[in-house]
């Protein structure tokens, strides 16, 4: 009989080891190798293997085409992120901090479709009680709910095979373990085969499971990389601190668009949609104030207003501070760079602070010229024109370069009633756009010479 020995795994890749070393050698992850124990496995084919194939090989153009037919969850933004609703079969991973509200949006979720599909919630972190008192103080209803609390995966599946649910939450994923195993939960090997467990049964049975992860202190979901490899999506909750909006993030999607954005408000009933959120991130000023721009951002499917601030201040310190929210920090050295040979404003001696409006994260390159606009409006300390919104990428040689979407963007703009927009050159519209003027712009000299008029 093969005995049980001890392996060194890395946490981030699964890649394993013959000793503990401090960097894995396969993702260059620092301090991710754990030692953990390897069950020797019986049985599956081997070289010769002569019995009954189970599948068949077919030809791809042979395979009958049929519409996915999706579960509408009934929640407007959670569709949205999902790609338009749940398709059966599919295994979602939702990831977040603690406390940010993602075993109360799955409660609110299979609590609107309680009464249409059978639904399971295993819970391995809560009692039965603490799962109705949210339930009940989220003032849901429970009558429909079928929930259990379990952590062995082989009894989850178990019982899931005797209800036959169309959609199963399990919370969470760390918590789950597999009795074939002798490592501790949330071990790398457990959340494998426990994940693996799960993928294989939702597939075969057309269900659609929804997993929640746990997220490390840098935001990573906890657990081998190899977890968000098997599902076919993968949610993330991100939220400011103190701020009491969600946003729902989809980093992938096998059946919808990645960086799709569903926006939430936690509220003493829950987590409540919010349907237009540009109105949320633009603060409304009384009066201009110098240093912000609004612009228009392309999230998934979705153009959103967002304004983004700068504060440009003598700087009494030998190293000037460089401080960026919600922008990439090596974008505004590049766009200091750009203002200083294209523009002539040097800001060596100043301290830079950006931040981007309602903790929102803009990685597209669309956010380079509403950068430079609001730190030479905040050095020069002159305010942007008001209902003035404008977008484009800054090239290293001073050209403004087009973005993707631009006639969308526009008509976002324009139907929250802004009057102005200065975009790329490529970018303008071919038919004009009522209430809107376009001011094409095609290098960073020219943009300067248009506001300081």
């Amino acid at each position: 009989m093969a005995k049980n020995k001890n392996i060194y795994q890395c946490e981030n890749c699964a890649a394993r080891l013959g000793k503990w070393v401090g960097q894995c050698p396969e993702c260059k992850e620092w301090n991710s190798i754990v030692e953990t124990r390897e069950e020797p496995r019986t049985g599956g084919r081997f070289a010769g293997y002569s019995g009954q194939l189970a599948n068949d090989i077919k030809n791809l153009a042979s395979v009958g085409q049929s519409d996915v037919d999706r579960m509408k969850v009934g929640i407007g933004e959670l569709d949205r992120v999902l790609g338009g609703g749940i398709v059966p079969g599919s295994v979602i991973l939702l990831g977040g901090d603690p406390g940010i509200g993602k075993s109360t949006l799955l409660l609110q979720l299979i609590a609107s479709l309680a009464g249409r599909f059978p639904s399971l919630y295993i819970t391995g972190e809560e009692s039965l009680q603490q799962l109705g008192m949210r339930g009940r103080r989220l003032g849901l209803p429970m009558e429909g709910i079928r929930c259990l609390t379990e952590t062995s995966v082989e009894q989850i599946i178990s019982h899931a095979a005797d209800e036959k649910p169309r959609l199963m939450i399990v919370d969470s994923i760390q918590t789950v373990y597999s009795e074939a195993l002798a490592s501790a939960p949330g071990s790398v090997a457990q959340i494998r085969e426990s994940a693996a467990a799960l993928v294989r049964w939702a597939k075969e049975n057309q269900c659609c499971v929804f997993l929640v992860g746990h997220v490390t202190k840098e935001g990573a979901l906890a657990g081998p990389r190899v977890l968000e490899h098997m599902v076919d999506a993968v949610l993330y909750f991100e939220s400011d601190g103190g701020n009491r909006y969600r946003v729902i993030r989809a980093v992938k999607n096998r059946f919808g668009a990645v960086n799709e954005l569903g926006m939430f408000a936690m509220t003493g009933k829950g987590l409540r949609e919010v349907k237009n959120p540009s109105a949320i991130f633009l603060s409304g000023h009384s009066e201009p104030v110098s240093g912000s721009v609004i612009t228009v951002v392309r999230e998934g499917t979705r153009p959103i207003l967002l304004e983004v601030q700068a504060l440009v201040d003598q700087s009494h310190l030998n190293n000037p501070r460089r401080v960026v929210l919600g922008l990439e920090h090596n974008r505004l050295a590049m766009m200091l760079a750009v203002l200083h040979r294209q523009g002539g404003v040097g800001l060596a001696d100043h301290d830079v602070f950006i931040n981007v409006v309602g903790g929102m994260r803009i990685a597209e390159t669309g956010a380079d010229l509403p950068m430079l606009l609001a730190l030479f409006s905040s050095f020069r300390d002159k305010p942007m024109p008001q209902k003035m919104i404008c977008f484009g990428e800054v090239g290293l040689s001073g050209e403004i370069r087009p973005v993707a979407d631009g006639e969308q963007r526009l008509r976002e703009a324009a139907s929250h009633g802004f009057t102005r927009a200065l975009i790329p050159a490529a970018n303008a519209p071919r038919k004009p756009i009522s209430n809107l003027e376009v001011v094409p712009l095609r290098t960073v000299a020219e943009v300067l010479e248009r506001v300081s008029a």
